[in-house]
């Protein structure tokens, strides 16, 4: 027999005749002479069980049921209901119209019966007759027998497996060698009644004596009669499952009143499972809330940091440490923030679906705790890059201004090399009047000199202090060097000064003068400077960024180079002073007259100096066209990072927009969302080497020291931002139709009510904001039929429902407390009184639990879940230990307080 869409229908169905039914059941093992003998006996004592409230019974049960009359009184006692008068004759043709109602009756209770007519029944055919009975145990006996939605064999087979599951040697797989030992038997007669056998003492090597011991007990005080032979059950090697469910029926209506406690004990196992899963998402929770927090905690300090070792090598080294930890250390923690949003979300609605309170994190680890605290983080990221960034420019500023002020420093100390003992010289005191008039000629034209250094002075002070106010991490030494320059500058003027008044002195006796000389000296001292100036201008250091200002030095280089002829004539003009001065030297024959008083300066000097600013123009066009390149090869750095960037970040946020218009449930049914979802998921994913590409070019952005980009609109900062929150509202929105899946599937809600919901939700939802301001709301309500007045109470039950959607007073509704409202309105939920009621029923109807009764009705995990949370009892007349079930099922959901 089996269950055929809620119809007990008859396996043994064969139209074309009795032969088919015959090898039907000896397929099936119903001809083996050993269960023909076992069935015979258990349907013989079932039978009786029952004709005997009748005041009557069978013997041979072929033959006691061939006129039908005892079998319609069966019926009628087993169904409680009255059958067709039966036909009092004793002609076969009475016998087949009684058994005929008979088998009309079974029929009428949605058997099917083929290949069993009355006329097998009449001639006494004991196959067909046996197969009838069963047809009626299962129908009458077995078929309600129903645990978890089972059919009703797996049904009485799971009921005998719970019930006998705490004890020793029982291991019920079936309805046969489970069943041969007696210890089976005997443990479901403890189970329910402990005072009727010593299951302590039973032995699994004695089967008789517990088979016997069984039946004993189960005859005298459970009014089951012996319907199994204790010897045919161990003797034969696989006994009749169909005598033995039979049997086993009976123990199970016996126990009829302890069905009502399993009943209520499966209840109440659902609702603890509930509440186990969830304690433990709660844990995991509160374990990855804890674990990110704390690492946010350890991260801030280093990125609100800002200590470096003032070098540009170590802010460098600063700069790749943040690389890898965006590389590296955050991307695995914006994971764990999107499993934990998903996680809370999840936890809160199965909250709502079995109608337990929400779930309050511990203090400090809200969901808007922890996106606090990421924003905190990211607001930190982002002031340590710039100041990364602005530091590097800094240091590179301090690095080049170190380089200038020593390159100028050592161009002045060679210089002002041996001028102090030139000046506090005395030579002018043997001197002729030709020669003192050249000495002071020469002190002119070192005065001269000396303004024209006044000017490298003051830029090497200049470039001293700046090097103090950018806190350069040598400015000890500088400022030292500083000083000892500027001291020997001002003992230098002091010096000439006074060696100025000894030749003024000096004058009034000596007064010839070489004007040769003094020519060459007035012309060749500013020529000498200007290629001074030139070449150190030539050797300067600079620092550009873009192309405009390399093309701007080079154009200044350019137009330099166009004042080369006019230095030139210059050049050849103060070289033939000299040659001047030979010739008449050569003419005249004057001793020491080729020595030039009036300066130190030689057309050798010159003639070198001249050289090297020759040589050194074509290495500052060789230095400017190598910036040029640098320059452009970072603007095709600026070019490369703007192309991808304009096509990442229009890319994110067109996946942010067709996510958003999915999370407003505008296409299609939720597996339809869910479904694009995931391909959007997957799409995003897959499109992440755009951004490490990206990531690389800006990269080699930084390392170029490229701190602008007028080409886009983006940096990598706002792509890095995006593409976080286009995976978290991915992964959010995931979340989101999974739990209204499951809000729909748990409740019970079709996909036409769902999508209704919706289409009203987001029809007043004007800016697509995924909420609704309260009076959104109630124009949305009035859509879907609710019936709100504009008058008081209208007014006060508005004012209920917002309650109930907004319990935090926010100002607005989410769609997942709309739907959970509308869902909760249309269908039934479990509550804190069903469990009472079911805890109740497991007390005996007391007002108080004890353990032992919660460790012997539920698994031993959930009764003790429910021994270490139940608070003792408080009423009168309780006794010691007593728990009050009561305190713990309201607890369970939220309406007290454990």
């Amino acid at each position: 027999m089996m269950m055929d869409n809620g119809v007990l229908t008859n396996n043994y169905e064969y139209p074309d005749g009795y032969m088919e039914q015959e090898e039907e059941w000896e397929r099936e093992g119903l001809l083996d002479p050993a269960w023909e003998k076992q069935q015979k006996k258990t349907f013989t004592a079932w039978c009786n069980s029952h004709l005997r409230k009748a005041g009557t019974g069978i013997e041979n049960i072929e033959e006691d049921f061939r006129n039908g009359l005892k079998l319609m009184l069966l019926l009628e006692v087993i169904s409680g209901e009255t059958l067709p008068k039966p036909d009092r004759g004793k002609m076969r043709f009475h016998k087949i119209a009684n058994v005929n109602k008979a088998l009309d009756f079974i029929a009428s209770k949605g058997v099917k019966l083929v290949s069993i007519g009355a006329e097998e029944i009449v001639d006494g055919n004991l196959k067909m007759t046996l197969g009838m009975i069963w047809t009626i145990i299962l129908r009458f006996a077995i078929q309600d027998i129903s645990v978890e939605e089972m059919t009703a064999k797996e049904g009485l087979l799971l009921w005998c497996q719970r019930k006998t599951a705490p004890y020793k040697n029982v291991n019920v797989q079936n309805f046969h060698l489970s069943f041969k030992d007696g210890l089976a038997f005997c443990a479901l007669i403890h189970r329910h009644r402990p005072d009727l056998i010593d299951y302590s003492k039973l032995s699994k090597d004695n089967p008789l004596e517990n088979l016997n011991t069984a039946f004993d007990v189960a005859e005298k005080y459970l009014d089951i009669p012996r319907m199994l032979d204790p010897d045919d059950l161990i003797n034969t090697p696989k006994p009749d499952e169909r005598a033995i469910m039979t049997y086993v029926s009976c123990y199970y209506h016996a126990f009829q009143g302890a069905q009502q406690a399993e009943t209520a004990a499966n209840r109440i196992c659902k609702v603890l499972k509930v509440n186990q899963e969830n304690e433990r998402l709660m844990e995991e929770y509160e374990r990855l809330a804890s674990d990110l927090l704390d690492w946010i905690r350890r991260t801030m300090p280093w990125l609100n940091s800002r200590q470096t070792d003032n070098s540009l090598a170590g802010c460098q080294k600063k700069l790749e440490d943040y690389r890898t930890y965006r590389r590296k250390h955050k991307p695995p923690r914006v994971e764990q923030k999107a499993k934990l949003e998903t996680n809370f979300n999840t936890l809160q609605t199965k909250l709502r679906l079995s109608n337990r309170p929400a779930y309050m994190p511990t203090e400090g680890k809200m969901v808007s705790d922890i996106a606090q605290a990421w924003k905190g983080l990211e607001i930190a990221e982002k002031a340590f890059e710039e100041w990364l960034l602005s530091e590097m420019m800094r240091l590179e500023r301090l690095e080049y201004l170190a380089q200038k002020f020593k390159h100028k420093a050592d161009i002045h100390e060679d210089w002002t090399r041996g001028k102090e003992e030139m000046l506090q010289s005395q030579d002018f005191r043997q001197c002729k009047l030709y020669d003192i008039k050249a000495l002071k000629k020469k002190h002119e034209a070192f005065e001269s000199d000396l303004a024209a250094h006044q000017d490298r002075v003051e830029q090497i002070a200049a470039i001293a202090q700046e090097l103090n106010t950018l806190e350069y991490h040598e400015v000890g030494a500088v400022n030292a060097r500083c000083q000892r320059i500027c001291s020997q500058w001002d003992r230098l003027g002091a010096l000439t000064q006074r060696r100025r008044a000894a030749l003024d002195d000096a004058e009034r006796l000596l007064e010839q003068i070489d004007l040769l000389h003094l020519e060459f000296a007035k012309r060749a001292a500013p020529f000498n400077n200007w290629l001074d100036g030139t070449r150190e201008d030539l050797v300067d250091m600079f620092i550009v960024h873009t192309i405009e200002e390399i093309s701007g030095l080079m154009d200044a280089h350019a137009r330099f180079k166009a004042t080369l002829g006019e230095a030139d004539k210059e050049y050849q003009a103060i070289v033939n002073l000299v040659h001047q001065v030979e010739a008449i030297v050569k003419q005249h024959q004057i001793p020491g007259g080729l020595e030039n008083p009036y300066t130190t300066l030689t057309a050798h000097e010159l003639n070198r100096k001249w050289s090297d600013v020759r040589q050194l123009v074509p290495q500052r066009d060789s230095t400017l066209a190598a910036e040029l390149r640098k320059q452009q090869n970072n603007e095709t750095l600026r070019r490369q990072f703007a192309e991808k960037a304009n096509a990442v970040g229009p890319w994110i946020e067109r996946q942010m927009d067709a996510v958003t218009a999915i999370g407003m449930g505008l296409q299609g049914s939720l597996e339809d969302q869910l479904h694009r979802l995931k391909e959007y998921e997957a799409g995003v994913y897959a499109y992440k080497p755009h951004i490490e590409e990206l990531e690389r070019i800006h990269q080699a952005v930084q390392e170029g020291m490229i701190f602008e980009n007028r080409y886009s609109q983006y940096t990598m900062e706002t792509l890095r931002v995006g593409w976080e929150q286009l995976l978290t509202s991915i992964n959010r929105t995931i979340n989101e139709v999974e739990n209204q899946i499951l809000t729909r599937d748990s409740k019970g809600i079709t996909q036409e009510q769902l999508t209704e919901f919706r289409a009203s939700f987001n029809h007043f939802d004007k800016n697509r904001t995924g909420r609704l301001a309260p009076e959104e709301l109630k124009s949305c309500l009035v859509s879907l039929g609710y019936s709100i007045g504009k008058d008081r109470q209208g007014e006060l039950d508005f004012q209920r429902i917002l309650a109930v959607v907004d319990p935090n007073n926010t100002g607005y509704v989410s769609f997942d407390a709309f739907l959970d409202f509308m869902t909760r309105e249309s269908t039934d939920t479990d509550t804190a009184e069903q469990v009472i009621d079911s805890f109740r029923i497991l007390a005996g109807d007391k007002p108080y639990i004890t353990a032992e009764e919660l460790r012997r009705e539920l698994p031993p995990d959930q009764a003790e879940y429910c021994v270490a949370r139940m608070p003792p009892y408080r009423g009168p007349n309780a006794p010691p230990h007593a728990l009050d079930y009561m305190a713990f099922s309201t607890a369970l959901y939220g309406e007290t307080d454990l």
